[in-house]
C-alpha cells in the first residue's frame, strides 16, 4: 500500500507519502528534490536504528551529514537549536542544503525551526518515525522550541518540501510512546470526523496490535484532515486551525507544570481532552454520553484520562496564562459541540475550567485562595 496526500498551499504545496518500508526506497522520493547536500538530524536512538542505512542509500547521490541530538523533550530548546546552527556552519551548509528531520515530534520541531532560521531558510524534509509525528506534528509547517516556562513559545511556520511516512518504523516504538501518539488520532475524530472516531472504536484491537494496513488507513485519514485545515488557515489567522488545539491548552499546562518529559505529549493531550469534554458538558455543549464515550475509547487505546500524580491547581492555572494562545490576556478554549465538531470560544467561567482541572486529578485550592483573572 502506498498512499499520497497533497497539502495545497500554492507555491508551498507538498506531498505526504504514506506506506510500509518506505525508508528502504527513500531515493525514489528524494530524487525530485534535486538535492546536493543533506543534513540529517536525529536523536541517538533513532540514528542507531535508521541513520546508517539511510546514509548508505543517499550518499551515492550527494553529500550527506548526520547530526545527533540527545533524545527527549529537553532537546527542544534554544540551546540545542544554537548547537545545530553552529553545526550547520561547520558543515558549510548553504541555501542549497536540505535539513532532514528523522525522528519524532521533538526532532521535527527542532530541526524544522533550525531550517527555518539558518541562512534565512533552508529546504526541509520530514521523515517522522513516531505515530504522533506521523499523524500530526510532521504536517502543517509548525516548528518551535520550548522556553523553560512555556511550550512551543519560540518558533516559525516553515513548510517541508516532502513528508515521507513509513509505518514500519512504528514497530520500534516502546508501547507507551506508541499509545501516546493515538491521542492525536482520537483528537481528529472528535474535532472533525465522527466516522473516524467510529472506525477507531471498531478497530481498537488491530490498532493496538500495530496492524500495518490499519495504521496506514488511520495515518492517511489524519493527514487528510490536517492538510484540509492547514490549507484553509496555514498561519492560524482565521481561527480555523485553532480546532487542532483541542485538549492542548490543558495539556500544555500539565506538561509545563509536571516538567517536560514527565508526561508524554500524547498522554497530556488525552488528559487535556477529558478536561475539555468535562468543561463542555458542564456548559451544556455536550452530554454525559459524549464524555463517557471519549473516555472509553481513550482507555481502550491504553491512554490515561487522569493525572498519574496530583498537581497543584494554582500551578496549572498559572501555566495556562503563559500559553502562547493567550490573546490580550484572554484564553480561547476549543470545546466540542457534538462528536466531529468543536468551536473556539473565550470568556469561559474560570470556575468551570478549575473544576475540569480538578476532575483530571489536580489538587483543589483552599477556599481562601482566589482564582487568577482570565
Amino acid at each position: 500500500m502506498l498512499e499520497r496526500v497533497r497539502v495545497e498551499l500554492q507555491e508551498r504545496s507538498y506531498d505526504i507519502w504514506i506506506g510500509d518500508d518506505l525508508l528502504g526506497r527513500v531515493c525514489e522520493f528524494f530524487e525530485p528534490l534535486e538535492w546536493h547536500h543533506l543534513v540529517v538530524v536525529a536523536d541517538a536512538h533513532v540514528a542507531g536504528l535508521y541513520g546508517e542505512p539511510l546514509l548508505e542509500q543517499l550518499e551515492p547521490d550527494g553529500r550527506v551529514d548526520l547530526i545527533q541530538v540527545p533524545a527527549g523533550e529537553s532537546s527542544k530548546s534554544v540551546e540545542q537549536a544554537n548547537r545545530l546552527w553552529e553545526a550547520l556552519r561547520a558543515l558549510r551548509a548553504d541555501r542549497r542544503s536540505t535539513v532532514v528531520a528523522l525522528g519524532g515530534g521533538v526532532i521535527g520541531d527542532l530541526a524544522g525551526f533550525v531550517a527555518a532560521t539558518y541562512a534565512r531558510g533552508l529546504r526541509f524534509v520530514q521523515l517522522p518515525t513516531t505515530l504522533l509525528a506521523q499523524v500530526d506534528s510532521s504536517v502543517g509547517g509548525k516548528t518551535a522550541v520550548n522556553l523553560p516556562t512555556a511550550k512551543n513559545m519560540v518558533g516559525a511556520f516553515w513548510q517541508p518540501e516532502l513528508v515521507l511516512i513509513d509505518v514500519s518504523t512504528l514497530e520500534s516504538l516502546p508501547d507507551r510512546e506508541f499509545r501516546a501518539g493515538l491521542a492525536e488520532v482520537v483528537k481528529y475524530g472528535v474535532i472533525m470526523d465522527a466516522p473516524l472516531f467510529e472506525f477507531l472504536e471498531e478497530h481498537a484491537d488491530s490498532i493496538a496490535a500495530r496492524d500495518r494496513r490499519t495504521l496506514i488507513t488511520v495515518v492517511r485519514r489524519c493527514c487528510q484532515l490536517k492538510a484540509t485545515v492547514v490549507s484553509e488557515d496555514e498561519r492560524e489567522t482565521t481561527g480555523r486551525r485553532a480546532i487542532l488545539n483541542y485538549g492542548h491548552t490543558f495539556a500544555h499546562a500539565f506538561e509545563a507544570t509536571a516538567g517536560y518529559g514527565e508526561l508524554l505529549h500524547g498522554e497530556a493531550v488525552a488528559i487535556g481532552m477529558m478536561c475539555a469534554a468535562r468543561a463542555a458538558c458542564e456548559l451544556g455543549r455536550v452530554n454525559d454520553d459524549f464524555v463517557h464515550r471519549q473516555q472509553r475509547l481513550l482507555g481502550r487505546l491504553g491512554l490515561p484520562t487522569m493525572l498519574p500524580h496530583p498537581i497543584e491547581l494554582n500551578q496549572v492555572l498559572s501555566a495556562t496564562l503563559r500559553d502562547k494562545k493567550v490573546e490580550a490576556g484572554r484564553l480561547h478554549w476549543v470545546l466540542p459541540t457534538r462528536l466531529g465538531a468543536v468551536e473556539r470560544i473565550s470568556g469561559v467561567d474560570p470556575a468551570v475550567i478549575e473544576r475540569a482541572f480538578v476532575g483530571a486529578g489536580c489538587a483543589p485550592r483552599g477556599e481562601s485562595e482566589a482564582a487568577p483573572a482570565e
